[in-house]
């Protein structure tokens, strides 16, 4: 058996009101799918964390290969 949760009455409402918008027979199904939403969004930012993180090391080295490039670029190059 699952382990009980003390919900207060305003709770009960605002699950009881998502249960009807989602259409989910239960209020754990709610409960759930908060749960799902609050992973994602937690994996969402440990993700973006990353991303700014390797970008910021990389940066260096991605403006050297950038104005390496812009040495030879054609656009720049009288016609």
């Amino acid at each position: 058996m699952g382990k009980l949760l003390m919900i207060q009455p305003e709770d009960e409402v605002r699950i009881e009101n998502l249960k009807e918008k989602l259409g989910v027979r239960t209020k754990v199904d709610v409960v759930r799918a908060g749960l799902r939403l609050l992973e994602d969004e937690t994996q969402r930012r440990d993700r973006i964390s990353r991303w700014m993180r390797i970008a910021g090391l990389v940066s260096a080295h991605s403006a050297q290969v950038n104005s390496e490039f812009q040495r030879h670029s054609r656009l720049k190059r009288p016609s």
